[in-house]
């Protein structure tokens, strides 16, 4: 259904753009006719800008340490490239051209990927021929539906974890990206206690978000600072819950922010300097984070 969407709305955006274009140079109109076109294009570049400026605003008295201009300004450049890969190409056209890897008798630990928020398993699509080259099995789930309550997902990573159980007769690692980690702790308080070796999180929301106050859907409000389905879900996780959890944060993260929301107490917090939010999948620790996980022991 998400690809779907993308593809629609990508497609409808180069479209609108072509015969703005177009309408205007027959008119003789050359400049708006590129000004227009380009707003069309990379007008995205410009919310990215908002958001960040928005993180230096709200940092406050947040723990993690305070951007510098230097940094937001790399930080949002990064995303400018990374942002229409994942979602103008990865997941609308390329969701499905890395299956998930279940060799029989690898003798590897597994690895659940969970993705966030409007994204598909096609975010995963430079972790995936990674993990297959090493010979470790993973399985990239689709959330759906795409604007339910993140409690919906349970399901959905159970049977993840269940086809992993069984291929590798391992508890598998699990590795959530933004929204993906919540979904991932919500599946862990409701039934995977003693089934889960490692969990990594990337950008999640643990303790919500100043950014999701904008919310109209359901997930996302969930997602806002301190909802009562964050408090519901922090009452079914015991003290030493999260010892084995690795949460990577970050002072740039133009969604998650203030940054420290993404942390969790007694969880092994590691804070990425400079890194936006979807870019920083890309960030070569976290991958190796990942890895040494699944190193046989």
């Amino acid at each position: 259904m998400l690809a779907r969407l993308q593809q629609f709305i990508t497609l409808g955006l180069l479209a609108t753009a072509v015969a703005w274009a177009l309408w205007c140079v027959q008119r003789g109109y050359t400049t708006w006719a590129w000004a227009g076109a380009a707003l069309l294009v990379f007008g995205y570049a410009i919310f990215l800008a908002i958001e960040l400026v928005l993180v230096w605003f709200v940092h406050g008295n947040d723990p993690a340490p305070k951007a510098s201009a230097a940094q937001l300004f790399k930080a949002w450049w990064a995303e400018v490239l990374a942002a229409p890969r994942v979602f103008c190409w990865q997941q609308p056209f390329r969701s499905r051209r890395e299956p998930d890897h279940l060799p029989p008798s690898s003798g590897r630990r597994g690895v659940v990927l969970v993705h966030g928020f409007v994204c598909n398993r096609g975010f995963w699509n430079r972790w995936m021929p990674q993990l297959r080259v090493r010979g470790v099995p993973f399985i990239a789930v689709n959330l759906e539906p795409v604007f339910g309550t993140i409690s919906d997902y349970v399901p959905i990573i159970e049977d993840a974890v269940k086809r992993l159980e069984h291929s590798t007769g391992q508890a598998p690692v699990l590795v959530g990206h933004s929204m993906g980690g919540l979904a991932i702790r919500a599946w862990y308080a409701a039934s995977g206690a003693g089934r889960v070796h490692r969990v990594v999180t990337i950008g999640s929301p643990h303790r919500g978000t100043w950014l999701a106050r904008f919310a109209s859907t359901q997930n996302a409000r969930e997602m806002a600072l301190g909802t009562d389905w964050q408090r519901a879900l922090e009452a079914l996780e015991p003290a030493q819950h999260f010892e084995r959890f690795i949460c990577f944060y970050s002072h740039c993260d133009n969604v998650v922010f203030p940054a420290s929301t993404a942390t969790l107490p007694g969880a092994d917090n590691r804070h990425l300097v400079g890194m936006a939010h979807v870019h920083m999948v890309d960030h070569p620790l976290v991958l190796q984070a990942v890895l040494g996980t699944v190193v046989p022991e």
